[in-house]
């Protein structure tokens, strides 16, 4: 292909996602720091203190505690609480078949069994960028356009290392011309921002892309894998008297040594069967606390019927989204993410700022960056 095609490949894929990828990059930011902003912006009861090594309270009983505050209301999931050990929700709507979407979230002590609140994360600043960020209150529509709009990006980004790196030869690794004209210095702050994020917009861009296909990769992995793990199952009814879910996931934890539970979900859900308490687990390392393993429980005998490791299309998407999110190494990572996304708006406002500029002056960006390299190789020869 040829450097004018590779332009205008770059011009136009920059100029349809970028309005896009400003409104990610700025709605990315504060999610960047959600726990500490949900925390500054909205009190919560805390947990009782106890000391290191307390067992967790039975679940029977937290679940019985739970439900006592949702009268009318039905058990969706258990989920062990990510960003703190010592609560855990509990999921509840209106039927079994409800969207779980609209579910409430009771959040209780994991150590005592007692109930602390049933926070309305809707309402919160935070929920709402995140809403922005994966699908503009669009649903799956929106999420598949902003997909899109990610892949745009890293055609963006690729077209533009082609369409540049021949202007950029003759000159020095991190330049910047003060004394050229203004165009000239955008485009090379453009450049060395651009140079320097190429490798994190890229994978940023592309576990963005991946995230946005989590619900149709969710729906593939339902009549895929959990279909089969279910199959022999599917005429039976949702049990009346389910067995104990405090028991469940024990046997799935005796099941897969070395794992922990992370969610349950109960039977009539959409991520089990109408007989079943799907366990899911994982593991204690970095990665491995990204993947999850599903357990199924017999909710009618208490006993194991299936665990599988979760196809490679899943995984990815686990693996993706602390990737995308940076949520994985601490606070000195958030910074990183979060001075490396600021970088990556300059990137994008300094891109519309030389559009605009070119389309006023009627010169190519293209055509002015090479007539600056051509005296500055000229200064260069000359001394």
């Amino acid at each position: 292909m040829s450097l004018r095609r590779w332009g205008f490949v770059h011009k136009w894929s920059s100029l349809i996602c970028t309005i896009f990828m400003l409104l990610l990059c700025i709605t990315g930011l504060p999610l960047i720091f959600h726990e500490e902003i949900d925390d500054l912006l909205h009190s919560q009861v805390k947990a009782a203190e106890v000391p290191a090594g307390t067992p967790q309270a039975n679940l029977d009983k937290l679940l019985a505690n739970a439900m006592a505050s949702a009268p009318g209301k039905v058990p969706h999931f258990l989920v062990w609480d990510r960003d703190d050990p010592n609560t855990m929700f509990v999921s509840v709507g209106a039927t079994i078949t409800s969207d779980p979407s609209k579910n409430t979230l009771i959040r209780m002590d994991l150590h005592t069994a007692a109930f602390l609140d049933a926070p309305d994360f809707t309402g919160r600043f935070t929920y709402i960028m995140l809403r922005l960020h994966t699908d503009m209150f669009a649903g799956l529509p929106g999420k598949l356009f902003l997909g899109l709009m990610g892949i745009l990006l890293c055609v963006a980004i690729i077209s533009g290392i082609v369409v540049y790196a021949p202007s950029m030869r003759k000159l020095s690794f991190g330049t910047y011309r003060a004394r050229r004209t203004r165009v000239v210095r955008w485009l090379d702050v453009h450049n060395i921002a651009g140079i320097l994020l190429v490798a994190w917009t890229l994978v940023v861009g592309f576990t963005g892309v991946i995230n946005t296909w989590a619900d149709l990769v969710l729906k593939l992995w339902q009549f895929g894998q959990l279909s089969e793990m279910t199959a022999q199952y599917q005429d039976r009814a949702v049990p009346a008297k389910p067995t104990s879910v405090d028991a469940a996931v024990k046997v799935a934890a005796e099941a897969v040594p070395g794992m922990t539970a992370s969610f349950v979900a109960f039977p009539g859900t959409l991520f089990s069967s109408k007989s079943h308490y799907a366990v899911f687990l994982h593991g204690d390392t970095p990665l491995t606390s990204r993947l999850l393993k599903p357990a199924l429980i017999d909710a009618e005998t208490g006993k194991l019927t299936d665990t599988r490791d979760m196809p490679w299309y899943v995984s990815t998407l686990f693996i993706s989204q602390p990737l995308h999110f940076g949520d994985y190494g601490g606070m000195p990572l958030k910074i990183i993410w979060a001075v490396l996304d600021v970088l990556t708006i300059i990137i994008l406002w300094t891109g519309v700022y030389l559009w605009l500029r070119r389309r006023k002056a009627g010169v190519t960006v293209e055509r002015s960056i090479a007539k600056a390299s051509a005296v500055d190789n000229a200064a260069l020869t000359s001394s």
